[in-house]
């Protein structure tokens, strides 16, 4: 994921992360101090093994940070949401320090210095990151972008990124519209088109150029890009800026030309072996981590809906390159929910949810069958979301590319998922194409760790489900 992101945007989020690990070291140091300070003996003790201790600390809430998705290039959230995922978090961290300890017992450092730590560590961490988000969001440490043109397709930045928080990472600087082009971006940040692109841009400081012109043929004023490259200045076509800046695709400026020469579609040999050893290793530890929870469901199940009533819900779904496939959850509907044969939309409310379905879809248990899907190779445990073959021939009618996304297996979790809400209707499908289109574009390992433990924020917070 992080290799799609723009130069600046890395260099922030690991920024970030440094100084919070940073600050999380110092704190377990001031913590062991306000313990044992009235004590020379113990205190000498104690600090033999700070490093190690001090860096597993860090390392461990950064962990439990990073899986709330507190290190995503592309959080939008409130303060409150950003402090809620933040204490959830240090939570989550919390257990995993408890884990560290029972496996490295001489990493352990006591309840009375671990909670004095955790307090101030959330306190200077979310100091810092007030301050961290105030100077991003100041217009001087942000990149500088001009857009070349000034008509529909330049109007998609002004339209669709208006809030400050899509502009995080970047201020546009001005649009340079291209003769003949119908202006429909404010009058107000157009320049004019008598300067050179090239002395524009140094006399403005610019740091990207960003190619948004309605018609290129014949339209672009190539040897002032060239110059402009020179000068060690981005150039950078409209569709790989949303793609880049949004987390997804613009599929309504985007063409096959742009799908064939612009990269991505990782399927190589390794690749595959990796993707592979990935799913097997995740589904193989959620299984052995939750199957007593399962076994609570099927007795939940048996209990409300009588014995001799199915606890197992197949249904046929669209696999990689079209192949269909049986997917398995735990039912969740009334075994009369679809009599009449006709795929039907999850709804809010859905009246044909039992009340043991309704809970068990809200904290996702009903998915939890699907590992054998994922141990079979039916599916991966990262990819977009398998639909319904009624469903994909309807969509892949009406939904430009909507096909593209049955290039990979089909997965348990994925990017839609956590960019997305619950999709039930063609509108929501186009919307989560984009995500799923940016997913198999720029799928690698490390995006699939990224949404693998980001995922936790989604059960947690229970986002998505219905």
């Amino acid at each position: 994921m992080y290799k799609f992101m723009s130069k600046h945007a890395r260099r922030w989020l690991l920024l970030l992360g440094l100084g919070e690990l940073v600050l999380l070291a110092i704190s377990m140091n001031v913590a062991m101090y306000l313990r044992y300070f009235r004590s020379a003996d113990e205190l000498a003790e104690f600090s033999r093994h700070m490093p190690e201790r001090s860096l597993i600390f860090g390392v461990v809430l950064l962990l439990g940070l990073a899986a709330l998705g507190q290190y995503q290039a592309h959080m939008r959230t409130s303060w409150f949401g950003l402090l809620a995922r933040q204490a959830v978090g240090f939570v989550l961290g919390g257990f995993g320090l408890v884990v560290a300890y029972y496996i490295v017992p001489q990493a352990y450092v006591g309840r009375g210095v671990l909670s004095i730590a955790l307090l101030l560590g959330f306190v200077a961490v979310t100091g810092f990151r007030a301050v961290f988000l105030r100077l991003v969001d100041v217009d001087v440490f942000k990149r500088r972008v001009l857009i070349l043109g000034g008509g529909t397709r330049a109007a998609q930045i002004h339209n669709r990124m208006r809030r400050r928080s899509d502009r995080r990472g970047f201020t546009v600087v001005g649009f340079v519209p291209r003769p003949g082009e119908k202006i429909a971006v404010p009058a107000e940040q157009v320049w004019a088109t008598d300067t050179p692109l090239h002395v524009l841009v140094q006399r403005e400081q610019v740091d990207e150029i960003v190619v948004g012109v309605d018609d290129r043929r014949g339209g672009l004023p190539i040897e002032d890009l060239l110059e402009c490259r020179q000068l060690g200045i981005d150039v950078t076509d409209m569709t790989t800026f949303f793609e880049r800046e949004a987390g997804r695709l613009q599929l309504s400026f985007t063409d096959p030309s742009w799908f064939v020469f612009s990269g991505g579609f990782n399927a190589t040999p390794v690749r595959l072996l990796s993707k592979r050893c990935f799913d097997v290793s995740v589904a193989v530890l959620v299984l052995l981590l939750t199957w007593p929870l399962m076994l609570l469901v099927v007795l939940a199940i048996c209990i409300e809906s009588g014995a001799g009533q199915p606890i197992l819900y197949r249904q046929e779904r669209v696999g990689a390159r079209g192949r269909t496939f049986h997917l398995i959850k735990f039912r969740s509907m009334c075994t009369d929910a679809e009599l009449d044969g006709v795929a039907r939309w999850a709804s809010k409310d859905d009246d044909r949810v039992t009340r043991v379905g309704r809970f068990i879809r809200k904290v996702r248990l009903d998915e939890l069958p699907q590992l054998w899907n994922v141990l079979k190779g039916e599916m991966s445990f990262i990819g977009p979301r398998p639909e319904r073959p009624q469903f994909v021939a309807d969509l892949a009618r009406k939904i430009r590319y909507y096909d593209l996304r049955h290039c990979l297996k089909p997965g348990l979790a994925g990017w839609a998922q956590l960019r997305f809400p619950y999709g039930a209707s063609e509108e929501d499908a186009a919307e989560k194409l984009k995500y799923d289109l940016y997913y198999v574009k720029n799928q690698n390992l490390l995006f699939d760790v990224m949404i693998l433990i980001q995922t936790v924020e989604v059960v947690l917070f229970r986002r998505g489900a219905r």
